[in-house]
């Protein structure tokens, strides 16, 4: 008989288990997935086309609060956790619904789901969202190409449209955005590798991506999502840590789990954040992986015109994902808005429209911040909106795109970036990467 099994994920890790362990496997019958974190990505199918011939009319996608009857009226024996950045407690409240609802309980191993390249590989995780991945992958990719290589990104996905046709994506120019319907999230983690003049690519089917991605490279640095394990497996995997969160490192799932297959950890924005806590995160990686590398890092903030932002009434828009289930209470908006001397920070919350109401109710914590969602047209819509109806002298913007080349503001606008740099010249990554003799 097979096992009848739920899949719980959040539109990537989940459609990569079921890739490479569920797809073509008959001791199981997948009855379905369920959706969570991201807005309106519960409700689809994962198609036909990428489901496999023992699913020739998909699978369906159902919102992860169904998740105890889902078990139940469909006699489910397996459920597979396929989500990240979530507390530990949290992972076994869930194993708690599945077992009182008749279900097994498990999470796949890291390793077995990771692919083989027939190219270098250089992972670059974290231990929670919001570290400081793709500032760090990006650095991999000055130092790679500044060794003569050729480098493709492949990124951790983020498909919220319609998935056979993300199934492989490959952005090398502002145009491929468009082509792909690409939201601001996604934007955000693509448009900074493409100005450097590189390929990135992502979408659902990873075996295909990755084999894409060979065809053009002598290296693929895998950049990462949330504080998910690598899809590839790495030569040299490269994990990032947050002393503003220090502890977070042992608390959420899958990021203990990075800390812990580590080979160089990067303990990052040293620049602004505690001793004590970076002590903390460094006391915590060598108990738990004591043959990595440590590397101190800082995210140097860089503003277009920090002159205007001195006196400002600011509104600061700050990282979507980090504000929202990252947990943290500022980023580098906030950090900038302090080091250029803002008179005072807005609160955005009595000018809040819609989907960006709803987004203060879910996650409370986020304060006076607005965090800058864009999963769809209308949450775009909705976010323009608020700024434009703040009461403000000045909107700075910290994202990694420019989200002025997307919204209509009717008022000024600060960019605020925020950059990948080595806080010990005598103890670089470069120097690390190269000492490692993966490339000689």
């Amino acid at each position: 008989m097979q096992e009848k099994v739920i899949i719980m994920g959040a539109a990537g890790r989940d459609f990569h288990n079921f890739n490479v362990y569920f797809r073509n496997n008959e001791r199981y019958q997948v009855v379905g997935f369920t959706a969570t974190q991201i807005p309106n990505i519960e409700g689809r199918l994962y198609p036909p086309e990428l489901s496999g011939k023992l699913y020739p009319n998909g699978i369906s996608i159902y919102p992860d609060s169904e998740l105890k009857k889902l078990i139940t009226d469909n006699k489910v024996d397996l459920v597979a956790f396929s989500y990240s950045d979530i507390p530990h407690a949290e992972v076994m409240h869930k194993a708690s619904i599945a077992n009182a609802a008749g279900a097994d309980f498990i999470l796949i191993a890291a390793p077995y789901t990771m692919l083989q390249s027939s190219k270098k590989v250089i992972s670059v995780c974290a231990v929670r969202t919001g570290c400081g991945k793709s500032q760090t992958s990006r650095q991999v990719l000055r130092i790679l190409k500044g060794m003569g290589k050729k480098v493709v990104t492949i990124r951790h996905p983020m498909p919220y449209g319609d998935l056979a046709k993300q199934a492989v994506q490959r952005f090398a120019k502002y145009e491929d955005f468009e082509k792909h319907d690409c939201t601001i999230e996604e934007r955000e983690e693509y448009e900074p590798v493409v100005d450097m003049g590189a390929v990135i690519y992502a979408g659902v089917d990873y075996e295909r991506i990755l084999r894409e991605a060979e065809k053009e490279a002598d290296v693929i640095i895998w950049d990462g999502g949330n504080n998910d394990t690598s899809f590839i497996k790495p030569d040299i995997h490269i994990v990032v840590f947050d002393p503003h969160r220090a502890g977070h490192e042992l608390a959420y799932h899958p990021g203990e789990t990075n800390m812990m297959m580590a080979d160089i950890a990067v303990i990052n924005k040293i620049d602004s954040a505690e001793h004590a806590n970076v002590e903390i995160v460094r006391n915590n990686i060598r108990r738990n992986n004591p043959d990595c590398t440590i590397l101190l890092a800082d995210s140097e903030i860089l503003a277009d015109d920090p002159h205007v932002i001195r006196g400002k009434k600011v509104l600061v828009v700050e990282d979507g994902p980090t504000l929202t289930h990252g947990d943290m209470k500022y980023g580098a908006g906030i950090i900038a808005a302090k080091k250029f001397h803002a008179g005072s920070i807005v609160d955005p919350r009595p000018w809040l429209v819609k989907s960006i109401k709803a987004t203060f109710d879910k996650y409370p914590h986020i304060g006076t911040l607005l965090p800058a969602m864009g999963y769809g047209k209308d949450q775009i819509n909705d976010m323009e909106a608020t700024i434009n109806k703040c009461d403000c002298d000045l909107v700075l913007f910290a994202t990694p795109i420019d989200l002025t080349k997307l919204l209509k503001i009717n008022k000024p606008t600060v960019r605020i970036r925020y950059e990948y740099k080595d806080h010990d010249p005598g103890a670089t990554l470069e120097s690390e990467i190269k000492r490692r003799g993966l490339f000689s």
